[in-house]
């Protein structure tokens, strides 16, 4: 059962961001969605045991967080837009690294966070050591949203839950 969601979770975004509709092209990504679900169908679930409702639920969890995301990066990309044509951009970039401790407990949650983090322009994770991550931030703004509504966004998504 897992396979048929990761299966049609890729191809709902492959479709959403292809925006293709050749016939040639459904096919192939129809092919690459099932190769990849193939071999990594037992990555997105943690717990094997788990009904379709509770499946579904968790899917749609993280396509919420996606859409989220997205959002979030289109700020961040208006944001570093307006700081590089500043000017005054060398008074306002302040580069550093900072640290702060996550309350993610799967290894999960914290590689997203981490990838979303880097995904996020102004931000790259440099180093996560136990609960600790390591952030390069360009400025004083986007160091401190660290770790901030991503962190609540990722454990909403991510992280297990008693059901």
């Amino acid at each position: 059962m897992q396979k048929i969601i990761t299966f049609f979770t890729l191809m709902f975004f492959w479709f959403l961001f292809s925006g293709k509709t050749d016939y040639h092209l459904w096919l192939f990504g129809t092919i690459s969605c099932l190769i990849v679900t193939f071999i990594s169908a037992d990555l997105m679930y943690q717990k094997k045991d788990q009904s379709l409702g509770s499946r579904l639920t968790e899917a749609l969890r993280a396509i919420k967080f996606i859409l989220w995301l997205l959002i979030e990066i289109i700020k961040s990309n208006i944001y570093i837009l307006k700081l590089a044509f500043s000017p005054n951009l060398l008074e306002k970039i302040e580069p550093k690294v900072i640290a702060f401790e996550t309350t993610l407990k799967s290894d999960f949650a914290r590689y997203v966070l981490a990838n979303a983090i880097t995904l996020t322009p102004g931000t790259v994770t440099v180093d996560i050591d136990g609960d600790t991550f390591h952030v390069h931030a360009i400025s004083n703004i986007t160091a401190d949203s660290l770790p901030g509504k991503m962190q609540e966004k990722v454990a909403e998504a991510f992280e297990e839950r008693d059901e």
